[in-house]
Parts: C-alpha cells; structure tokens; sequence
C-alpha cells in the first residue's frame, strides 16, 4: 500500500518550502548589497585619506611650522610676488628709490631679511628700485670755483678736473666751461669736469679731492697741483684700507698758491 500525503500536508510543505527559499534569496541579496555598501566605504575612506594626507595636512604643517625667507633682493617685482604668495605669504611695496647699481622694477631691500624664519600669512616689505635716476647740469658758467661745486653738489653731481685757461672774456677763477656741457642729461652722481680762467699767470692752484684716495695717489695728484705733502696723521679705521686719506686740511676746490702744503689724515689698522 503505497504512501498517501493529505493534500493539505502538501499544501503546508509546497508553502513551507517557498517560503525557504525566499529567505534564503533575501539573505543572499542582503549578503551583497552589505559587500556592495562595505566597497563603497571604503573607497570613501581611500579618498579621504588620500585628501588629507597630501592637502590638508601640509596645509595645516606649514601654518604653524616657521620655514626660511628667500633672498628677494634683485628679483623683479613680479617674480618676488609670485615666489612669496607661493609660500604662503604676502608681500608690500613701501617705497620706491632710485639707485644705479639695481635695474628698475627689482627688489632693493627686504624686510624680514633673507633666511629669517617666518610663517604663512606674514606680511613682507620690500623696497623696488627706480633704476639709475638723470639729471640735467645746471648752469655754472661764469661763477666761482667754490659756488660751482656747491651747485653741482645740489644737482647730485660731483665737480671732476679742473683745467686752466687764460680768458680775457671772463674775471679770474670763474668757470670758462663745462665738460659735459650745460643742459645735457647725466646720470646721478657723475662727474662734472670744468674749464676755469686761470687769468693772474701761473702762481694759483685749486685743491684736488683726495679723500678715499691712497696716500702713493694723494702724493702724486698733489704733485701735480703743484702742491706739497705735509704732516700725516694716522687714525684707526677698519673700514678702508691702510693709509687711505680720511681727511684734508683744505676743502676741495680751494684756491691756493702753487708750493703750499697740504695735511692729511690717512686710515690705519693697527
């Protein structure tokens, strides 16, 4: 007699079985949406990381830690501002002056100085350059000497040689001409070389500048004027080299006889 199953046993077990199965499909669909979102995670994390190690934190590092300033000085204006705002700080303009020895538009001095230890965000002052400034000579035909210089002197030039000459258009000592002439443009700083009406024959002379001059120089150029060496004194002075002429005993463009002597003061280091 072979086994009989009641329909509604069946009907129980055909339910029971399906309802396994959609467990065991729920679960497994469970099972890969968790990996799913596990992968997502952790990429996440991988992104973060990488974020925080290679932006945020050397961002964070250079705040607070101070680094060395670079040398600025030479650098045209655009290059130093590009170069410090790289380093996280940033840069003013106080001034603008003129020197000869700087290109126009570079930096002439800094401040912190180059190598001093600063942080982001500091503010650095600089100084630019204007370059090597003109000037006109001005008008010194027809004075003395001693007024030519001064004149020079407030027009930022330097009186050079004088030469002599003899004039009956022009009273003695007075400046016959000028080398470069008047009105032309020069450089700040240069020479000025004058013509001057010797007019009372050969006895007269004018003191040279000797100043910065080494002694062997100062004997000839004296020599020269038709001037003497006279007492020499020594001063201690580390700035210039040994028997540098420091001082004269009469002011450049002096007028003196031709054979009087002349005082020095010279550096020593001893």
């Amino acid at each position: 007699m072979s086994e009989f199953t009641p329909r509604p046993q069946r009907i129980r077990q055909q339910a029971q079985g399906e309802l396994s199965n959609r467990k065991s499909s729920w679960r497994d669909n469970k099972r890969v949406k968790a990996l799913i979102l596990l992968g997502y995670l952790g990429l996440a994390g991988i992104v973060l990381f990488v974020i925080f190690n290679s932006v945020i934190m050397p961002m964070v590092i250079r705040h607070g830690d101070s680094f060395a300033l670079e040398n600025l000085v030479g650098m045209s204006i655009d290059e130093a501002t590009e170069l410090v705002e790289e380093s996280g700080l940033r840069i003013e303009v106080t001034s603008q002056e003129y020197n000869p020895s700087f290109r126009d538009g570079s930096v002439l001095t800094q401040y912190p100085i180059a190598g001093t230890k600063v942080k982001s965000e500091r503010m650095i002052k600089v100084v630019v350059s204007l370059g090597e400034k003109d000037v006109t000579i001005p008008q010194i035909t027809g004075i003395s000497v001693r007024q030519a210089k001064l004149d020079l002197e407030t027009a930022g030039l330097r009186l050079g040689d004088i030469a002599w000459t003899y004039t009956d258009t022009l009273p003695e000592k007075l400046v016959v001409f000028t080398f470069p002439s008047a009105g032309d443009t020069v450089s700040i700083g240069s020479k000025v070389n004058i013509l001057v009406n010797r007019g009372r024959g050969q006895g007269v002379t004018f003191m040279p500048d000797l100043i910065g001059s080494s002694i062997d120089e100062a004997r000839e150029v004296l020599r020269q004027k038709g001037l003497k060496v006279g007492l020499i004194k020594t001063r201690h002075d580390e700035n210039f080299l040994p028997e540098t002429i420091l001082e004269q005993s009469e002011d450049p463009a002096t007028e003196l006889e031709v054979g009087e002597e002349i005082d020095l003061v010279v550096s020593s280091t001893d």
